[in-house]
């Protein structure tokens, strides 16, 4: 089997200031951004990795979604326990370096994990959380 990730969808609940974060703080390509208003959908993925992508969308535009639904996401969002990615790069101090220089929330900077990964952790602007694993090659 040949499996590979295509994309994945992280919410947003300000589209401009979460395209801002991933394009300008962590350097995404912007491939595609539909809708308007709070009820965009835009496409980032990580240059040179055209068949990765992130869609950060609106978290309660499905219609099925009940309003108790939509208060538990909202809250959970204001936690950053609702959704998280981790993303991976060769030089961990060098993006963390950048990463912090910009208006970021940090939640641990880079560690040595007792489970044999070193990485640091921090929340997108929706209250997501972001690990960065640094890949030892």
């Amino acid at each position: 089997m040949d499996i590979t990730i295509h994309s994945t969808f992280l919410p947003h609940d300000d589209p401009e200031v979460s395209l801002a974060f991933y394009r300008d703080v962590l350097g995404f390509e912007v491939r595609n951004d539909v809708g308007q208003g709070k009820m965009r959908w835009i496409t980032v993925g990580p240059a040179g990795q055209p068949g990765t992508s992130i869609v950060l969308h609106p978290p309660v535009a499905d219609p099925g979604v009940t309003d108790d639904e939509r208060r538990t996401i909202a809250e959970m969002m204001a936690k950053g326990t609702y959704a998280m990615i981790i993303l991976a790069t060769p030089d961990l101090d060098g993006t963390f370096e950048r990463i912090q220089a910009g208006d970021t929330e940090i939640v641990q900077e880079p560690t040595e994990q007792p489970y044999g990964v070193r990485d640091c952790a921090l929340r997108d602007p929706a209250g997501n959380m972001i690990r960065i694993n640094e890949v030892r090659g």
